[in-house]
């Protein structure tokens, strides 16, 4: 999977953990919120995160350190244009405040504009993914990815599938989360 974007408010600390722990993993992400402050606030609280790790993880080799918070960062671009933003991405992880109706209008307005092979999940921990979903026009790629906080800590991921998610976006999803080095779990 080439580059996953992720949609979600800079104050929610579990949009930003997920595009950390996808760039960790060789993704390319785009982060995408309504202003450039949300987002250099963002950027900003993953470089202090990514510098916590990168104390532990490369304690010995400080040159190793920074070349991986260099590479990781790398892989992190941001947008204040969703439309835009979705036109090259394989996957979308939405991650946005719990409210249906600004949930169906986001994913309304990705579906005009992400490439047909692009495939669409929330992470909501309280709404049914169908009901998300409803006005999409390609349900077989529709599905969710349910993290649980903190996400570089917790090692299990739901992959929700609704009625009309298709078997390879299913796989998709379930490589994606082993690719994130998550425990993936089926539901439905």
């Amino acid at each position: 999977m080439a580059s996953a974007s992720v949609a979600s408010r800079a104050a929610s600390s579990l949009g930003r953990t997920i595009k950390t722990v996808a760039a960790e993993t060789n993704h390319q992400v785009i982060l995408v919120d309504q202003k450039q402050e949300f987002l250099d606030k963002s950027l900003n609280i993953i470089d202090t995160s990514l510098k916590r790790v990168i104390k532990k993880k490369f304690e010995k080799d400080q040159q190793r350190g920074e070349q991986y918070l260099s590479d990781v960062k790398g892989r992190i671009t941001t947008s204040t244009n969703v439309s835009q933003a979705v036109q090259s991405t394989d996957l979308v992880i939405e991650a946005i405040v719990e409210n249906l109706e600004i949930k169906q209008k986001l994913f309304q307005q990705i579906d005009q504009a992400a490439p047909k092979h692009t495939i669409f999940t929330s992470n909501t921990s309280s709404l049914p993914i169908t009901d998300i979903a409803k006005d999409v026009q390609r349900q077989d790629k529709f599905g969710g990815l349910h993290f649980f906080n903190p996400v570089p800590v917790m090692k299990l991921l739901e992959v929700i599938r609704i009625s009309g998610t298709s078997d390879e976006t299913f796989q998709i999803l379930l490589n994606f989360g082993k690719a994130l080095g998550k425990a993936t779990v089926s539901c439905k």
